[in-house]
């Protein structure tokens, strides 16, 4: 088989991700998607009520809004519980001196599927990924990141290295089986550096946010006599990473497909003074003891004034949060604040 770098970011490689097992694998996703077409049967029939076709709504019905209020508040309760967390890889305690050397944990194990034909998130897959970057660019992998950092002006970024000395570190935290509040237990991330192993502020993931944005939006200005500096990447680029990948899923939201590295939806809007899709762009985290989303909405920029100054990008809504607690759903929260920043906007 062939796996490219485009298949390795979108997660359509068939490489693993912590879960070893392929059956249990297989069972979670047939399980998601019987929930997906449950929703999916319900919302059509509610369409079909409001439509005037007067369907009786049943016990089942009932039963099922109940579920989903059931669902949705245990989902929102900071610390749940995560199967995920149980995997024993992610607490992982061995030092890896290269990423090339942290390829060994899952090399020789078998793709779970023929590369491009599925969507399975891993970590891994960006393991190889940096793997890749660091074969390259000829530099160790953290290296290169470090300066990447430092260029978009991210100062507070580092590695998640347990031995160094990190200002304002933040301590981290899980709920034990008895639903008290302890410390997460030690684990050491340079198996993982590019899938999770940096600690960053909120103020940094905005400076990336605003970088990328203004990249996206770059192009659709005039250029004002040179007065308009380049983005960090391309327009184009950016606009590659933010275009949904076929065949690929997002768990945090079921209007979204996955592109390259970042979770996208895309502006939809099938009847008049209903249910609109915004253009949006967002990732979670979560790693031991700690949670995190970066979501950036932009604004629907209008042709005629984009040549008058000064307006100028980055134009739209950047929200990050970081929570030093474990399995938070977080990017609902971020996408209600952005939309609500953004309806202030476009009020004044």
């Amino acid at each position: 088989v062939t796996i490219t770098t485009r298949l390795l970011v979108s997660h359509l490689s068939g490489i693993r991700h912590y879960e070893k097992d392929i059956t249990k694998v297989k069972e979670e996703k047939e399980k998601a998607n019987r929930a997906l077409k449950l929703t999916k049967s319900h919302q059509d029939k509610e369409q079909k009520e409001k439509e005037g076709k007067g369907i009786e709504k049943t016990d089942c019905v009932k039963q099922k809004k109940e579920h989903d209020g059931e669902t949705k508040s245990r989902n929102s309760k900071p610390g749940r519980k995560d199967k995920e967390f149980e995997q024993e890889e992610y607490y992982l305690k061995e030092k890896f001196e290269s990423v090339i050397e942290s390829l060994k944990i899952f090399k020789n194990d078998p793709l779970f599927f023929k590369p491009g034909d599925q969507f399975l998130y891993s970590t891994y897959g960006f393991t190889l990924l940096s793997a890749v970057v660091e074969r390259a660019s000829g530099q160790k992998f953290t290296d290169y990141m470090l300066k990447m950092f430092r260029d978009l002006d991210m100062l507070s970024t580092v590695l998640d290295d347990n031995e160094a000395m990190i200002y304002n570190r933040a301590r981290c935290y899980v709920y034990n089986k008895k639903g008290r509040l302890v410390n997460a237990p030690y684990v050491d991330n340079s198996y993982k550096w590019a899938g999770g192993g940096f600690l960053s502020s909120v103020g940094d993931l905005l400076k990336f946010g605003n970088a990328l944005l203004y990249s996206y939006q770059a192009g659709q200005f005039k250029n004002r006599n040179g007065k308009l500096l380049p983005g960090y990447l391309k327009p184009g680029t950016v606009a590659m990473m933010w275009t949904p990948v076929p065949k690929t899923e997002v768990s945090w939201d079921r209007d979204g497909k996955y592109a390259m590295a970042w979770a996208v939806v895309e502006k939809n809007q099938q009847y008049g003074c209903c249910r609109q899709q915004r253009h949006y762009a967002s990732h979670t985290g979560g790693a031991v003891g700690a949670s995190s989303v970066l979501l950036i909405l932009p604004e629907e920029l209008d042709p005629e004034a984009l040549g008058t100054w000064p307006v100028a990008p980055p134009r739209g809504v950047i929200v990050t949060i970081i929570c030093n607690m474990q399995s938070v759903s977080l990017n609902s929260t971020a996408l209600k604040i952005a939309r609500e920043f953004d309806k202030e906007k476009r009020a004044q």
